[in-house]
This record gives C-alpha cells, sequence and structure tokens, in this order.
C-alpha cells in the first residue's frame, strides 16, 4: 500500500493515539512475554517503533520492518540507536533462520494473501521460534450510542473497508494450516471511557455522509464531557511455535 506524506502522517498520530489508550501497554508486555525465551525477534510493521524499542530495553536483538520509508523515518528519529528496516510482511530483510521471535501487531488486517506472510515467518523464525500476532476483529467494536443502528453501520461500513476486516478470528486456523505448533489464543478488550477515544470514533465516523456523522459525534463528544462514553475494542492475540524440525513452509 503506498500512502502519501498527509496519510502517513495521520496514520503515526492513530497508531499514537491508540499506544495511548487504556490497556495498550498492558497488551504490547503481553506480546513480548508470549515471544517466550527469543533473544531476537522481528516486529513486522514496526510503524514508529516503541515495540522495537521496548523489545531492545528487554534485552532482545530486535529489528523493525515496515515498507513505509516516512514511517520508518520517524522511527529512527525517536529510536535512533534501534534497527529499523525497509520490508514489508511479504519480503522480509532477514535471512533464513535469522529470528527466534516474529512479531507482528495491526498488520494481517491489511494482508490479501496471509499465507504468503506466514511463509515468510516460516522461513525468517529458527526452528522451535516463537510468533505472536496481534489484531482487532473490525466487525466487533463495541460502542454504546443513542443511535444503535447508525453506529451498527458505521463499524460494518468501515470494516468493509478494511482488506482482511476478519484476519484476527482467523488467526488460529492459519497458523495450523502454515505448520506452526502450539496455537494459544487469548481475547483483551481495550475499554475507552474518555476523550482519548475520540480520534478512534472520528475516524469511524468518517465512513458516513457529513451531516449523519457530525451528528453521531456530536453525541459521543458529549458522552465524553460527561464521563459516559463507552467503547470496547476486542484485540487477539495468538501465539505459535515453530517447528523444531528445519522445513520451509
Amino acid at each position: 500500500m503506498t500512502r502519501t506524506p498527509e496519510e502517513t502522517d495521520r496514520l503515526i498520530a492513530l497508531l499514537d493515539g491508540v499506544e495511548r489508550m487504556p490497556g495498550a501497554h498492558e497488551l504490547r508486555l503481553l506480546s513480548y512475554d508470549l515471544l517466550g525465551a527469543a533473544d531476537s525477534a522481528v516486529d513486522v510493521g514496526c510503524g514508529g517503533g516503541r515495540a522495537v524499542a521496548e523489545l531492545t530495553e528487554r534485552g532482545i536483538e530486535a529489528v523493525g520492518v515496515d515498507p513505509d520509508e516516512r514511517m520508518l523515518a520517524v522511527a529512527r528519529t525517536r529510536w535512533p540507536q534501534a534497527d529499523f528496516r525497509t520490508g514489508d510482511a511479504y519480503r522480509l530483510p532477514l535471512p533464513d533462520h535469522a529470528v527466534h521471535g516474529y512479531r507482528a501487531d495491526k498488520v494481517f488486517h491489511v494482508l490479501a494473501e496471509p499465507q504468503r506472510a506466514l511463509a515468510q515467518a516460516r522461513r525468517v523464525l529458527a526452528p522451535g521460534g516463537r510468533i505472536v500476532l496481534l489484531g482487532q476483529d473490525w466487525d466487533t467494536m463495541v460502542i454504546d450510542s443513542d443511535d444503535p443502528a447508525l453506529t451498527r453501520a458505521l463499524v460494518h461500513t468501515r470494516a468493509d473497508r478494511v482488506t482482511a476486516p476478519r484476519a484476527a478470528r482467523a488467526h488460529r486456523n492459519l497458523l495450523l494450516d502454515a505448520g506452526f505448533e502450539d496455537v494459544h489464543i487469548e481475547i483483551r478488550a481495550l475499554v475507552l471511557t474518555g476523550p482519548q477515544a475520540l480520534p478512534v470514533l472520528t475516524d469511524l465516523a468518517g465512513v458516513t455522509d457529513e451531516g449523519r456523522a457530525a451528528g453521531w459525534m456530536a453525541e459521543q463528544r458529549a458522552r465524553a464531557e460527561k464521563d459516559r462514553l463507552f467503547v470496547a475494542v476486542p484485540m487477539f492475540v495468538a501465539a505459535a511455535t515453530a517447528p523444531v524440525r528445519s522445513s520451509r513452509a
């Protein structure tokens, strides 16, 4: 996917906001723990690079990979000591069996060919290495609203604009089909009750006409001001182990 500089800047701002949301830090920590004893890892779709920096702080030799050069420039500015490389989920700039951990957060919903990405994961992972996938199911965002019909329509319309909106619910089967073992699934909800949710809701409202969006967002802003806003985003976390036998997928 090719983005304009303005689109990348908006995405960086959105990702920064998501990283600050209640529960987001704990979710990242869970993903690091699920990498097990990995002493090296690749973070695919690394974005602004926070996970790479946090993995490095844990003593893991981490490499961040992203196809967006502008995104990587931001990551390198923020974390100048970290290792960031241009690449994507289908073409990882790593040799065979180079790392013991693979992490992809909010990536597989933009992939049209997840099997290709998992074949790359098998290639770069050492036998017995760990893979962790994180993502939301775009059909299952929960929002309290006075207009549930419009809210439902907004959620589903936004989901329909995503390449693979239901990729997260398929993580287990995708990993099994790719030959990974010991597949483990968890679901953690990011619960938002304050103004920090408004950028996410604004993005959601952008899928409808301006008049309907304005009224819907006005209600959500009023809820935020009165401490009555409620958004829950279920996050699916999948972890698995690469087979010890040395073979490519």
